[in-house]
């Protein structure tokens, strides 16, 4: 039996992007290892939303915000085969503050 190159294995994973009324999704392959950083910063995501920011956009997996707190950085997260990384916007509105006008609405 010989052993495989580590080195020629991939993984299947997903980006994702979304804006109101449109989204972007790239399915990529990549190496074992490969972090959700890496990952959106591989998949080509600014030629096609020059607004979006590879390098420090927020980033999830499967709904999960990759924050440091409740789960690793998104330089620390090393993809699974499946995973889908999610690139989230920036909030328009405090939640809290939202809130606060819709109470002063009432």
């Amino acid at each position: 039996m010989t052993q495989t190159d580590s080195s020629h294995q991939r993984i299947e994973i997903e980006v994702a992007w979304a804006e109101p009324g449109r989204q972007w999704l790239r399915s990529l392959s990549v190496t074992p290892g490969t972090t959700a950083r890496q990952a959106v910063q591989q998949c080509g995501i600014e030629q096609d939303w020059p607004e979006v920011d590879a390098g420090s956009a927020p980033l999830g997996v499967f709904s999960r915000r990759l924050d440091g707190r409740l789960q690793p950085t998104a330089e620390e997260y090393q993809l699974q085969s499946g995973d889908r990384v999610e690139i989230y916007r920036p909030l328009e509105i405090d939640p809290k503050q939202a809130r606060r006008q819709r109470a002063a609405r009432r």
